[in-house]
């Protein structure tokens, strides 16, 4: 049994720039390019743990890897068509990892995509 439900939303967005070093008009950004996980339009939107692990795959896309919003979109639809939610989970997974192994000095916050 697992202690937590990593689908339930629970972080605003602002606690996830700090969390990641990035700011929080840069993930907002992202939002609007429509490159985080879609939510309501309720006025305080949450995420869940699957989605951090989304959202910070687009950090690291833009920010080390400096592909842009175009690039990152049209990734993000070939996990989404070619991958059910299971592979999806899994793949993110893999990625928080490797991602866990860059230093942060090689992260640097980028509002150029």
């Amino acid at each position: 049994m697992a202690l937590l439900d990593n689908s339930k939303d629970i972080l605003p967005l602002s606690s996830i720039a700090e969390a990641l070093g990035a700011k929080s008009r840069t993930l907002k950004m992202y939002e609007d390019r429509l490159l985080l996980p879609k939510k309501d339009s309720s006025s305080k939107k949450l995420y869940s743990i699957d989605d951090i692990k989304q959202i910070a795959f687009v950090h690291y896309l833009a920010s080390v890897k400096k592909i842009n919003a175009n690039g990152i979109f049209y990734i993000l639809d070939m996990i989404r068509e070619n991958m059910d939610e299971q592979a999806q989970r899994s793949f993110f997974e893999k990625v928080e990892e490797k991602m866990s192994k860059i230093s942060s000095v090689d992260i640097q916050d980028t509002d150029s995509i």
